[in-house]
C-alpha cells in the first residue's frame, strides 16, 4: 500500500477513536471524523474490480477511479485543517481607567468549563489558570492582579503605562480572544483646602475622549450638578460641600467614577428648625459651634483665624431679656473674654480649642431669641451660625401653694401663637394620657382619695409625632385649717338658729290670733229716701 495511504488510516483511525471524547461544540472536528470513517470505511464497492466487472462495464470503471482519488484528497484536506485549532471572532473593549486606583477588566462567562486562561500585556505573561482552576501570575505582577470565576482580571494601582492588555480562553481546538485598551482618566484636586464661600473648579482630564462618551458631576451627597462637559465650578462652598466629588463616564454601558477627596473648612452645621427648651429643663441649654473633627488649629492658623464672638438678639416677644449678650475669643490661647452672665459656662473651648460652643444654666423665658456664632479671617472671611431657641415655660395664676378647693389656672407657651404643625398636651397628675390642647388650663385644687398632696401638671410640646420639650409645674395643694373650719361651723349654726327662731315666732303668732273670738258688726240698712226719725202708722 503507498505511503499516503498508510498516513491517510493512521491519521483517521486517531479521529475516530477519540471521537467519543470530543466536547460538546465542537462540530468542525466531529465532521471531519465522521467524513474520513465515510472515506476510509463505509465504502460497499471493491476497488480495483475484478475482470468481468471491467469488460462489461468500462466507464463504470473510470468514474470509480476518479471518485477514489478525489475521497483520498478531500480526507488529506479535512486532517490538515483538523490539525489545526479553530479561533472565534476576538473581540474589543475600550475602559476609562483612573490612575493609581483598582481596575477590574470584564470577561463575560464562557459557555465551556475547564478551559485555559491567559493575559497578556503587550505580548508579555501577566497571569494564567490552568483546566484545574490554579493560578500562576508572573512574578511582577503576583501582588497587584487576580483572577475571578468568570477570568475576569483585577488590577491594583493602574499605571499610565499599562494599556494594552489581551485575554485568551483555551480548550482543545476552540479559543476566544478578547483584547483592552485603557484610556486613563484624572481630576486634578485643589491645592490645598478650601474656605467656605470660596469657589470650587474641577476638571474631568482624558487621555483620548471616545466618541459616544457621556459625562456628568456628582457631589459627596450624590446629587448631580450642573457642569460644563468635563469643567465644573461650584460657587459659594458650605461644610456640605466637603467629602468626595465624582466623575461619572458611561461608555458603551460601562460607567467609570473618577473621584477626587475636596476639603472645606466651615463651621458644623447648625440646627435646621428652632432650637426648643424649656424653663424646667435640668440640663444646661447647649449652644452648638464647632469645627468639624477634620480641622485642625494649624489649618485654621493657616487660613489666618482673627477671632470669635457670640451676639444675643432677644425675640420681639413681650417677657424677653435684654440684647447685652456679647462674649469675644482670644486665640493665644484660645479663650473667651467679657463674659459676665453667671449661667453662661464657656469651659468648652478650655478642653477643645475647636469647640466654640456655650451652655446657658437654669433657662427661663428671658433667654428666647437668636443667638449668633462668628468666626472671622484674614481677606475678610467670615463663618457665621444662627441658632433661634425657643422656651416653653409653665406657670401659674396664683403660687404654686394652693389651698384645698382652690381654682387654679395654668398656662404653658411659648409666647406667641404656635404654629399649625405645633401642639400641646397637658398631662394631668392622675392620669397619663392627655388632658387638653388649649394653652390655657383650669380647675379646681382637689385632695380627694388617690390625689397627692402634692400634684405635678405636665406640658408637652409636640410637632407632628415628635416631641420636642416638656415642662412642669408642682402644686402643693394645703388642707383648709382647723379655726375656718370651726368659724364656718358656727356661722352655720348661728344661721339655722336664727331661721328656726323667726320661725316660730311666726307660728306663734298664727295661733294665738286663732282663738280670740270675733265681734260681729251690724250692718246698717241705707235707703235712697231717708225718712225723719219719729212713729208712723202702718
Amino acid at each position: 500500500m503507498p505511503i499516503h495511504r498508510w498516513c491517510t488510516c493512521f491519521w483517521g483511525f486517531t479521529l475516530v477513536l477519540s471521537a467519543d471524547k470530543i466536547p460538546v461544540g465542537q462540530s468542525v472536528v466531529r465532521e471531519v471524523q465522521q467524513s474520513i470513517k465515510a472515506t476510509l470505511f463505509l465504502q460497499k464497492s471493491t476497488f480495483p474490480p475484478d475482470s468481468s466487472s471491467l469488460a462489461r462495464n468500462p466507464q463504470r470503471y473510470q468514474l470509480i477511479v476518479k471518485t477514489n482519488k478525489m475521497k483520498r484528497i478531500s480526507g488529506f484536506l479535512l486532517i490538515f485543517f483538523a490539525l489545526f485549532p479553530s479561533t472565534t471572532g476576538a473581540d474589543h473593549v475600550d475602559l476609562y481607567v483612573q490612575l493609581g486606583k483598582t481596575v477590574t477588566l470584564p470577561m463575560g462567562k464562557w459557555h465551556s468549563e475547564n478551559f485555559y486562561t491567559s493575559w497578556f500585556i503587550d505580548s508579555n505573561f501577566v497571569i494564567r489558570r490552568n483546566s484545574f482552576g490554579r493560578d500562576s501570575p508572573e512574578s511582577q505582577w503576583k501582588d497587584r492582579v487576580s483572577l475571578s470565576t468568570s477570568s475576569s482580571l483585577t488590577i491594583q494601582n493602574i499605571q499610565r503605562d499599562e494599556k494594552n492588555f489581551k485575554c485568551e480562553l483555551t480548550k482543545q481546538q476552540e479559543t476566544k480572544i478578547t483584547t483592552f485598551t485603557l484610556y486613563p482618566v484624572s481630576i486634578k484636586p485643589p491645592a490645598g483646602s478650601l474656605m467656605a464661600g470660596e469657589t470650587l473648579n474641577l476638571k474631568c482630564d482624558l487621555e483620548k475622549f471616545l466618541s459616544g462618551t457621556q459625562m456628568k458631576w456628582l457631589d459627596p451627597e450624590k446629587k448631580e450638578r450642573r457642569a460644563n462637559n468635563d469643567q465644573l465650578t461650584v460657587k459659594g462652598l458650605t461644610g456640605r460641600d466637603h467629602g468626595e466629588w465624582t466623575c461619572v463616564l458611561t461608555y458603551q454601558g460601562r460607567e467609570e467614577h473618577v473621584k477626587t477627596f475636596v476639603t472645606v473648612i466651615d463651621l458644623s452645621l447648625a440646627p435646621l428648625q428652632y432650637l426648643y427648651t424649656s424653663n424646667f429643663s435640668s440640663p444646661p441649654l447647649h449652644l452648638p459651634c464647632s469645627f468639624p473633627s477634620y480641622v485642625t488649629w494649624s489649618d485654621l492658623r493657616a487660613k489666618g483665624i482673627q477671632g470669635a464672638d457670640w451676639t444675643f438678639k432677644p425675640s420681639q416677644v413681650p417677657g424677653s431679656g435684654p440684647g447685652d449678650f456679647h462674649i469675644n475669643l482670644s486665640l493665644d490661647p484660645p479663650a473667651w473674654g467679657g463674659v459676665k452672665n453667671k449661667r453662661l459656662d464657656v469651659s468648652a473651648v478650655q478642653k477643645n480649642n475647636l469647640s466654640l460652643s456655650l451652655e446657658i444654666k437654669g433657662v427661663t423665658k428671658e433667654d428666647r431669641g437668636t443667638y449668633t456664632c462668628t468666626v472671622a479671617f484674614k481677606n475678610s472671611i467670615t463663618l457665621k451660625r444662627e441658632i433661634h431657641v425657643e422656651v416653653l415655660y409653665l406657670v401659674s395664676s396664683s403660687s404654686t401653694n394652693v389651698r384645698e378647693g382652690q381654682q387654679v389656672n395654668l398656662t404653658c407657651g411659648l409666647g406667641h401663637p404656635l404654629s399649625s404643625d405645633l401642639k400641646l398636651k397637658w398631662i394631668q397628675p392622675s392620669s397619663q394620657g392627655p388632658l387638653t390642647s388649649s394653652p390655657d388650663l383650669t380647675f379646681f385644687a382637689s385632695r380627694k382619695e388617690g390625689n397627692k398632696a402634692t400634684q405635678k401638671w405636665r406640658c408637652e410640646l409636640w410637632r407632628n409625632n415628635t416631641k420636642l420639650t416638656t415642662t412642669e409645674i408642682s402644686l402643693k395643694i394645703d388642707p383648709v385649717p382647723l379655726d375656718m373650719w370651726l368659724l364656718i361651723t358656727i356661722t352655720a349654726a348661728a344661721v339655722v338658729f336664727i331661721l328656726l327662731l323667726i320661725l316660730t315666732v311666726i307660728l306663734i303668732r298664727r295661733h294665738r290670733k286663732g282663738l280670740i273670738p270675733r265681734r260681729r258688726k251690724h250692718r246698717f240698712c241705707r235707703c235712697k229716701d231717708p225718712k225723719p226719725k219719729g212713729f208712723y202708722r202702718t
